[in-house]
């Protein structure tokens, strides 16, 4: 009998994560289908999710064939996106193992002040920094955006508790064999946190991607726009066109796809690696 209840829970469990799933997925599918339509057919009740006419080569054309520079807005994404996320994931591992394995007076103050400053919104700082930035002679860089993105509380907090876990005796044994920190840092304890850190790296690039107020506020020059700027671009050529507007909004989706195909086994690992530790 309880077996039969488990069968008929998770029955009814996996109908409604498979619904939810649908819900979620219904608008990247429909943008999918707004793409490859003309204009006129986009708004169409009912939807007519396999275009019978498709218009896929003119609306790519107009996406990164025109008036709007879109190759040099994703190249500039791609560029922003790829250093910020190497960067942080530097900093974070290494703050991140010197709070949680290094021995130093003041350790947990420091970091308890550190995780304080997580509850002063961005907004409050904006001001400063666009002040120290304009100082600093970088407005109007990339290397602005880059500086303001690549630190992250958040990151060095979820890597500390990663690193928390991982058991004294592979650094006591490193250090027996003559490993310093970073030997031990490099060798040990960044393979170990692989999971982790590939599920950071997915993150960080999604919010480095579609970030949108620091390049807002930071960069004025049309030819280093990133993605969601660019994106207001095409809204005020194409304000009617709802097809091109999908268009680009597909294109602008593709990196993150590639990124989160490419590093899912890591954290799907990581999932499956703490389920049979726990």
């Amino acid at each position: 009998m309880l077996n039969i209840r488990n069968k008929i829970s998770k029955i009814i469990a996996t109908a409604f994560m498979g619904i939810v799933s649908i819900i979620f997925i219904f608008p990247l599918l429909w943008m999918v289908s707004a793409a490859f339509k003309f204009e006129k057919d986009v708004m169409r009740f009912p939807i007519e999710w396999i275009p019978s006419s498709i218009n896929v080569v003119n609306n790519f054309k107009a996406v990164w064939m025109k008036n709007v520079p879109f190759a040099d807005i994703y190249l500039n994404s791609i560029k922003v996106s790829i250093i910020v996320t190497i960067l942080s994931l530097i900093i974070s591992t290494m703050a991140a193992y010197s709070f949680t394995k290094l021995n130093f007076r003041g350790r947990n103050l420091v970091f308890t002040l550190l995780l304080a400053l997580m509850i002063i919104p961005d907004q409050a700082t904006l001001i400063p920094r666009f002040m120290l930035i304009r100082w600093m002679g970088l407005y109007d860089t990339h290397a602005a955006i880059i500086l303001m993105s690549m630190f992250s509380i958040y990151f060095t907090f979820l890597l500390r508790q990663f690193m928390s876990g991982v058991s004294n005796e592979y650094l006591e044994a490193a250090r027996i064999d003559g490993a310093g920190h970073i030997r031990t840092f490099t060798s040990i304890m960044l393979p170990l946190c692989r999971p982790v850190i590939a599920t950071v790296a997915i993150i960080k690039f999604i919010w480095s991607w579609n970030d949108y107020q620091n390049p807002l506020i930071f960069l004025q020059s049309k030819e280093l726009y990133t993605i969601p700027l660019g994106m207001t671009l095409f809204r005020d050529d194409y304000t009617t066109n709802d097809a091109i507007m999908m268009m680009a909004a597909v294109s602008a989706i593709i990196p993150l796809l590639i990124v989160f195909i490419i590093l899912q086994k890591q954290v799907i690992d990581g999932i499956a690696l703490g389920g049979v530790k726990g």
